[in-house]
């Protein structure tokens, strides 16, 4: 019997979503869950106050403090005082649950780990130390280098219980998949994790997904983030959008999925950032909520 090309490619559909299925029955029926976490700087510079009512509202289970140029709410901790900020969150019943900490760079984190401790937070993310583009040995050796600096900070972290988790960012030395997976590798250490930004990485779900798969139970926090068109210059607004997940053209499908089957129990922070930084992503505090929301039905259609 003659078989249209038509009536073959629908045929070839139908097999590959039949494929397909079972991948995602393994999500739906795993009882996985996110653990949503709310970066402050999604709101620009507004006040904390402000802000801890939309935890709950995006789902969030907790929040991660930025300092400037992102947000200020790492600055606002300090000038409100310790006392002050942590009676604020138990009125609004939010546990801090990360302080991004770029500017102070992995080095520079031993009393930031100690005021973590103090305030019941776990996390802090910052971005490695070390040359950039290389590649090969000279990669594993400088992330060697690294690891071996590391040290004496990781024994803070160890001390404190907080996990260093850091970010693949780009022009850094810990900035591609070959230089996460030499990190992890080279240090045992659970106080050293991963802090995951597919922006920062090639658009390409399958690869994204069998890095996640790779990195495993180091992943700390999974940034729900892609490239979209970029958050370097000034576009319309629809355009930096794309950035977040469900805009862009990035299939998050294949890295849910390989979430599930690590069984991920980090933080998920629905991110972008907007240009210039430190303004809000959207113009007012709702209407940023209610962004967030929408790429969080997103990821939850995924499971």
């Amino acid at each position: 019997m003659q078989v249209s090309r038509r009536q073959f490619s629908a045929t070839c559909a139908a097999a590959g979503a039949a494929l397909a299925l079972p991948q995602f029955a393994r999500a739906a029926n795993s009882g996985f869950q996110f653990r949503y976490l709310l970066g402050s700087c999604m709101y620009g510079y507004a006040p904390v106050a402000e802000i801890l009512p939309e935890v709950a509202k995006t789902g969030s289970v907790a929040l991660d403090i930025w300092p400037k140029a992102h947000g200020d709410q790492r600055e606002q901790l300090d000038a409100m005082g310790e006392e002050a900020f942590a009676t604020l969150l138990k009125q609004h019943n939010v546990p801090l649950g990360c302080i991004t900490q770029y500017k102070l760079r992995p080095f520079g984190l031993q009393d930031e780990m100690r005021l973590a401790q103090r305030l019941g937070c776990s996390t802090i993310v910052t971005g490695g130390k070390g040359p950039k583009g290389l590649q090969g040995g000279e990669l594993k050796r400088g992330v060697a280098k690294f690891v071996e600096q590391m040290k004496p900070h990781l024994a803070v972290a160890e001390e404190t219980g907080v996990t260093i988790a850091i970010e693949n960012h780009g022009n850094n030395l810990i900035e591609s998949p070959d230089s996460l997976r030499w990190l992890i590798d080279l240090c045992p250490s659970d106080h050293l994790g991963i802090a995951l930004a597919p922006y920062h990485l090639d658009q390409d779900s399958n690869l994204l997904a069998e890095l996640i798969l790779a990195l495993g139970d180091r992943l700390s926090v999974f940034y729900a983030w892609q490239y979209g068109m970029g958050c370097m210059k000034k576009l319309p607004k629809r355009q930096e959008l794309l950035q977040m997940p469900g805009r862009g053209e990035l299939d998050f499908a294949p890295l849910v999925d390989a979430l599930v089957e690590t069984k991920f129990s980090g933080w998920t922070e629905i991110f972008m950032h907007p240009v210039p930084r430190g303004i809000p992503i959207l113009e007012s505090t709702d209407k940023v909520t209610t962004e967030i929301n929408r790429s969080r039905a997103y990821l939850e259609d995924l499971l």
